[in-house]
């Protein structure tokens, strides 16, 4: 059936047509025979593709998108290609009055002093040492002997920072390969599990197994990112447990995360807490630093978290959708796990991936040092540190360590010290014990 479609900003959307939201514009349409407005045009349908970097439009470049948002592009169903779907991109129709990327405005939470240390100790030094190191290597390819140097590495990395690390076979194709697992068990008692992933292996498309394909971006950025996320938590004691994967074979199909959450036995995957995929996290694409944060209904809890830790914590921009596709958080959400894909806002723009190109020129360190921010602040809640029983050291009557923390030292009629602790609301008084010298009741100096 014929439509008559128009691209709005989504401010000023109204009802009555359907719509489809993509961030600040939306897009509406009606039957064919109805007016829509001045600028409305007529196609046979809508399509909705889902693609990774600028892979569809590098493979159909004839094809004018109707509305173009990166990531997410709407097609007129004339210009449909016979293929539906490969690794890198999905064609699927454009369902009414739907939200495929929402512009976040989550609101910042107070500062919690224990998560902005954690936040602040993010190493760009050591980050791009890493970066750098899987960068220098000729390709990642998952059936490369250059590979498992990679994977020798990182797991050199894991075992330093005190990870448990394991690796697993696994089948990419005809061929072998595999993904690397570093654990390290959490204090409490009732643990659960959150794990941090991103894909080893890289790609050059064009020029087949051989060709040099450096992946610094794709995804050196997100492996990186895990040995540094790794790095950070291993400095605290946390009362849940860690798993650290960087898959091989995502680039093939995501061999890896398939295979492994097929293996997941079902008392693991309900330890499950969280999920965090970072694939190309290092490229700056649009005016200010961006994040797209996508997973599905079953981590909306999750996106709502890192939303909320950009906003604590960073000066990211935010986009967030529930239309998952073409990397390791996706067979996760397929299980019923909670899983998130952080990537690099507007990544249809880098147009080096996946080719000889993708080098470091193009890694701009500030952006993967605030999104690894974001990721950091959001792990800490989600891991809960173990509880250090310190018994509080006055300096002063009383002390303020942080917005809206307090704490009121006084001696009592006993000549003890007592403690009176405000942190949004007033605790009762403790008593540390001893005697303080030179008050009155209390022993002379």
């Amino acid at each position: 059936m014929n439509v008559r479609y128009l691209v709005v900003p989504t401010a000023d959307a109204a009802g009555g047509a359907r719509s489809a939201r993509f961030g600040e514009k939306t897009l509406l349409w009606v039957p064919a025979e109805q007016r829509l407005g001045r600028a409305s045009r007529t196609v046979p349908g809508l399509l909705l593709v889902t693609q990774v970097g600028r892979s569809f439009q590098d493979e159909y470049p004839d094809v004018t998108p109707l509305l173009d948002h990166g990531r997410h592009l709407v097609i007129s169903s004339a210009d449909k290609p016979r293929r539906r779907s490969n690794h890198h991109w999905r064609i699927e129709a454009l369902r009414p009055n739907t939200t495929v990327v929402d512009h976040q405005t989550a609101s910042a939470a107070r500062v919690d002093p224990v998560v902005a240390d954690l936040v602040g100790e993010v190493s760009t030094a050591s980050y791009q040492s890493d970066l750098t190191w899987l960068a220098s290597l000729p390709t990642r390819h998952s059936l490369s002997t250059t590979f498992t140097q990679a994977m020798d590495f990182a797991s050199d990395r894991m075992v330093a920072l005190g990870y448990q690390a394991a690796r697993t076979p696994i089948n990419v194709g005809a061929g072998h390969s595999a993904d690397l697992i570093g654990d390290r068990a959490g204090v409490g008692v009732d643990r659960k599990l959150v794990i941090i992933t991103a894909h080893l292996d890289s790609i050059n498309i064009a020029g087949g197994p051989a060709a040099a394909a450096p992946g610094a971006d794709d995804n050196g950025s997100g492996s990186a990112g895990v040995l540094e996320l790794g790095r950070l938590l291993s400095t605290r004691s946390w009362q849940h447990d860690i798993r650290l994967i960087l898959f091989g074979g995502e680039e093939e199909g995501l061999f890896g995360s398939k295979q492994y959450v097929a293996a997941l036995p079902p008392a693991e995957r309900s330890r499950v807490r969280a999920v965090l995929n970072m694939d190309m996290i290092a490229t700056k694409n649009t005016a200010t630093p961006g994040v797209l944060l996508e997973g599905a209904a079953v981590s909306s809890g999750q996106i709502a978290d890192l939303a909320t830790a950009a906003a604590t914590y960073t000066g990211l921009t935010v986009e967030t959708s529930l239309n998952p596709f073409a990397s390791d958080h996706v067979p996760f959400i397929n299980a019923g796990i909670p899983a998130v894909l952080t990537i690099e806002g507007g990544d249809s723009a880098n147009g080096h991936i996946h080719s000889a190109n993708d080098t470091l020129n193009f890694i701009d360190w500030s952006l993967a040092a605030e999104i690894l921010r974001m990721n950091i602040a959001a792990l800490a809640g989600w891991l809960e540190p173990a509880a250090v029983q310190r018994r509080p050291q006055p300096a002063g009557s009383v002390v303020s360590w942080g917005p809206g923390r307090i704490d009121v030292f006084a001696v009592g009629m006993d000549s003890a010290l007592h403690h009176k602790a405000f942190d949004g609301t007033w605790h009762d008084f403790e008593s540390l014990g001893g005697i303080v010298q030179g008050v009155s009741g209390g022993p002379a100096p």
